[in-house]
Formats: C-alpha cells, structure tokens, sequence
C-alpha cells in the first residue's frame, strides 16, 4: 500500500521558493523514499537519503569556499529562499560567524551591490517582499492584495521591516538598493528572538534616489528619478502604512533607515496610531542604554558625576541620549533638567548651543546648550572644555576619535575607568577600533561598538579581551516578539527602558567578572527569551497589552508602580519559550512540527498506520 498523505494538500502545491512542495524543500535530500513517492518525486532527484547533520556540513563547506563576504552572502540568501530550515541551522549553530555576513558588515555591501546581485539572491519565482515604487502608491491595495496571492493562507505577516532607502547605516541615500537592510533585519527577527519566517515582511518604499551613482548605474533595477519633497514623501508614505495597517492590523511595523528628519516624523506620527518602532531612534538608544548601565556600575564614578559626550547629532545620537537621560533619572532619581545638563553634542560645526549662530534641527534643540560659556569648533576643543568620562560617537566618521583624543580621555579618566562607545557602523565609519582604545587607555576601557571588532591580546599578560558589541540585534528582536505575542496598543519609552534594564540584567556572573558590557552572543536566544518578557510584563503594567493570555500571566506576578524593572516571572519566560519558532533539526520534526509554524502537508508512510 503506499503511502498517503493528508487531505487537502497537493502534490502539485508549490512553495514560495519554486520547489515542489514546502515539505520537499525544506527537507532537502534528507526526504524519505517513502516521501518523495508520495510528492511524485521518484527518479528526479539522486537516491542518497541523509540526515541533518550531513546536510548541514555540506553547507557548511560550501560556505567557507567562498573567497568574499560579498560571495558567501549571496550564497546564504539562496540558501534562505530554497530551504530555510537549513538556513536557520546554519545561523543558529554559527551564529558569531554568520551574523556579520547577514547583517552588518557584509549587508553594507550587499545594499550597495543590491540591484548588481539582486537575480542570484533567490529564485526567479521567490516572494521575499514587497517593493513599492512612489509612482504606484495609488495602487497600493492592489499590490497588498498579489502579496496575500503570494503566500499561504495562514502565513498573514505579523511583522514588517520598511525603509526607504534614504540613510542606509552609514552609507547613505541608497535607493531601492536598501531592501538588503529589511531582509537581513528580518533574518535576526527569526533567528534571535523565533519569529516566525513565513510571518515576515520586508517592504522598501522606492521613491527615486538623489544618489548620482544609481541614477547613472545602468544596472540599478529601481526608479530612475529624485526623491519627492516632504509633503509629497510624508502623503505617499502615509497611505501606505494606512493601507499596510488596515490589512494587517495586528501587524508589529518598525521603520528602518528613514532620513534623520523623516525617521522622527514618521515614528511621531504613528507611534499613538498603530504598533509601531524606530529602530534607529528607539532600538540603538535601548542597546545602547543597556550597555551604558552595564558601563556605569563598572566605572567606579557616581552615576551623578558623569559628563558625556556625543560626536554625531542625527536621529541616532539624539534617540540614544535621550534614553541615556531616561536612566538617570528612572534609575537615579535625578530630575530630568540636571540630568540633560549631563549630556554634550558636537555636530559637523563644533558643540552644539543656543547661541551657536546657526539655525538648528527641530531634534537637536532639547540638547543644545545654555550655559556655554565658549563656543567649541572642534572636537578637540569640545573635549577640553567638557572633560567628559563617557565619549559616545555616532558620526560616521572614520576614525573620529584620533588616538590623541583617546589618550586624552585616559588623561581625563585617572581615578575612573572611561567609557568609549564608537558605535558607527560599518567597519568602515567607525569612530576607532578596539585595539586603539585598548592600547591609549592601558587596557581601562570600557567599550561598546556598533560593529563587531576583533578580540584583543594584551602584549604583557596574554589576556585575551572580547570587545563588547552594541549591535541592536540584543534588543529589536525581542521588542517584535513581545510586541507581537501580547499585541500592545502601542509602544512606551517605559517598555524600551524594561527591555535595556532587562539587558543589563542579563549578564552571567562571569560576564560581569570579565568587565563585558553585553551577554556573549551565543546565548542571544535566551537573552531574547527574557527582555521579551519583560516587555510584555511592562506593557501587562501600563494597561496597554490586548491578548489576554499574556494579560493574566503577567498579573500574577505584578509588583507595585510602574518604574520599569525589567523583571518577569519564570512562568512568563517558560511561556514565551514556547512560542518561539525553531528550525527543525531532524525530518520527523519538520514532518510533526506543530501548525502555526511550519506548514506542509503530513505524509504517513504504511508504518504509521
């Protein structure tokens, strides 16, 4: 008798990816013979029949042959789009080493790259989101509705990345070559916090480029045009999240990589209106602020003492500031005036006052100095005047911070340790190394950078030192899985703050031993597993949690007020568990696993009966 499978399904049923059947493609040449008789796949693929692990070290070593970052990035986003369970095996047990080729650094050049390498990233069938050109905004139901076509009928995203492509990291306005960012952001989604990848939304709104090099490249595959003024952009992309959260309304939507100006609209528009973040402004400012309390408790200064200064005044150094300001004074008690009093800007011209001369951003007026009494052109001369214990660059200058200013710092910094956070990405934008500010502090940094650097041997003892990374990979995504499972109203400042608190907490023992900032990536699910619980139980908190499953959870284990503490209970952190997806590590798991995350159709063998 052969084999049989479930009614209502069909052999003939294709995946996204173009393989035969979802089933098929993720198990790869692990299917069972009994399987592929059942899927009509008999003699069209080779008889070899492997298991996971096998098929994992062939990608493996397929992976470390490629020469490039570049190469070895197309090559995982094939992989993604033909067998993703593979995929996630391979990130999830080499985490440390793939993370940089998915995101950041390698994805800075795969955007630049994007439209150059865009047919060999999937496919020629493959639905990996949606690209929404300025001169079709007006049909933008119609083109929500070929996605719903696109995809099976229970995968309804239930999170969205969107960007237009006008700031990507540190590179700039690069058009509709921004989509890299959406994907990679959405692969740490999955692989970090368990969303769910058939669940998953990439969108780049491709409203033209004012980057010369695209208009003129004969190879860039989007509009061949400039980008529109505000009220053009703010109209067009308005009616797209409109329609975006009409036909998801439960849908988690964060915007990434917006101009400075239209990051801040966007996010002061729609955060009240729909369930929303800025990952720029709110996520680097929550990864950040949990580095920095980890920081503080190490410098041996008083948190009242602090004197900080920021190089780089965008939406990023704004967001992170004021959510620096947000610890002092939920977690100092220090009034909201004399903790801003703590906090210095330099921009392109010289440190940031009332009384500059010039007309300054909407976003950078909170910080703006009154009680100058100079007025600093450089960084040099700003240094000197603040004397700061804490020096945080999100400039994208190269090398910033000179090794002059880094050893002034040290200078500066006797009786405490100084904290030095370069935290520009790529590589190529950051502010200094690690190696730099290890060798002109005597090895007394405290350090977080926004890309990942190289451990550090100190000469005389051998001790090998692992740089802290604030990549907001701890943080993102667990806001989206908290967000999406207890389905908040909106989005506080409150909840970001539990998540930082959540993540200074979770460092080992031996982490805060070794003066590490950050948890060792390795233990990024489990990370993950807590701040969103302490998401949902702070979101539980100020009433704003709809799904009332995680609303009772999280009242048995409410404790008085409402300062965010970032704490949760061990049954809210058992039960986010549970929810979150995982790739499947054998062909019996793939074929069993429950509905809501992998769906296939379920094949008996005669065995089974």
């Amino acid at each position: 008798m052969s084999p049989v499978m479930d009614s209502g399904t069909s052999s003939a049923r294709r995946s996204r990816s173009g393989s035969p059947d979802p089933l098929a493609s993720n198990a790869g040449t692990t299917l069972p013979y009994a399987t592929r008789s059942a899927l009509h796949l008999k003699g069209l693929v080779p008889s070899g029949v492997e298991n996971f692990v096998v098929q994992e070290q062939r990608a493996l070593e397929q992976l470390n042959l490629k020469s490039t970052s570049l190469e070895k990035y197309i090559f995982l986003s094939w992989l993604r789009s033909t067998n993703s369970h593979l995929f996630y095996r391979l990130v999830l047990h080499n985490l440390r080493e793939i993370a940089p080729i998915i995101y950041t650094p390698t994805v800075g050049q795969a955007c630049e790259e994007y439209s150059h390498i865009y047919p060999f990233l999937a496919p020629p069938n493959a639905v990996d989101g949606l690209y929404v050109p300025i001169n079709e905004v007006e049909n933008i139901e119609e083109i929500i509705q070929n996605y719903k076509e696109s995809i099976k009928e229970n995968d309804t995203p239930e999170i969205t990345v969107i960007t237009d492509g006008s700031r990507i990291l540190g590179l700039g306005d690069l058009g509709m070559n921004g989509m890299g960012i959406p994907v990679g952001k959405l692969q740490l989604y999955v692989a970090a916090a368990g969303l769910n990848p058939d669940r998953c939304l990439p969108i780049v709104l491709d409203f033209g480029t004012n980057n010369r090099k695209f208009l003129d490249d004969p190879l860039y595959l989007g509009l061949r045009q400039h980008r529109p003024d505000d009220a053009e952009f703010y109209t067009c992309a308005n009616r797209v999240i409109s329609a975006l959260h009409t036909a998801f309304p439960d849908m988690f939507i964060q915007f990434e990589d917006f101009s400075t100006d239209h990051a801040f609209g966007l996010l002061d528009q729609w955060r009240n209106n729909a369930l929303c973040f800025n990952d720029d402004i709110q996520g680097t400012g929550c990864v950040i602020l949990g580095g920095f309390i980890s920081a503080v408790e190490q410098a041996r200064i008083h948190p009242r003492d602090q004197r900080i200064l920021f190089v780089g005044a965008g939406s990023a150094g704004v967001g992170v500031a004021k959510q620096l300001v947000d610890y002092f004074v939920i977690g100092h008690g220090i009034p909201e005036d004399q903790a801003k009093a703590m906090f210095w800007f330099v921009d392109s011209r010289g440190m940031i006052t009332a009384n500059r001369g010039d007309k300054l951003a909407a976003h950078k007026v909170y910080f703006a100095r009154h009680d100058n009494t100079a007025q600093c052109s450089t960084l040099e001369e700003t240094l000197e005047y603040v004397k700061p214990t804490a020096l945080i660059g999100l400039s994208t200058i190269y090398k910033a911070f000179t090794e002059n200013i880094l050893c002034r710092m040290n200078q500066l910094n006797q009786q405490a340790r100084p904290i030095i956070f370069p935290l520009s990405n790529p590589q190529s934008k950051a502010e200094c190394t690690f190696e730099e500010a290890m060798r002109c502090t005597n090895n007394r940094v405290l350090f977080a950078s926004g890309t990942a650097f190289p451990s550090y041997t100190i000469p005389e003892t051998n001790q090998v030192c692992v740089p802290g990374q604030g990549n907001n990979m701890y943080v993102f995504p667990a806001i989206g899985l908290g967000a999406v499972l207890c389905k908040p109203s909106r989005i506080t400042d409150t909840m970001i703050y539990a998540v930082a608190k959540a993540l200074a907490n979770s460092l080992s023992e031996e982490e805060k031993a070794l003066g590490e900032l950050y948890p060792r990536i390795e233990r990024i699910r489990c990370v993950e597993a807590e701040l969103a619980a302490a998401f949902i139980r702070q979101a539980v908190r100020e009433g704003l949690a709809k799904d009332e499953k995680w609303v009772e959870l999280a009242k048995n284990g409410l404790a008085e007020g409402m300062n965010p503490d970032g704490l949760f209970t061990q049954h809210m952190l058992d039960e986010v568990k549970k929810f979150m997806w995982l790739p499947a590590e054998t062909f019996e798991q793939l074929r069993d696993a429950h509905p809501h995350y992998h769906h296939h159709p379920v094949v008996h063998s005669d065995s089974d009966h």
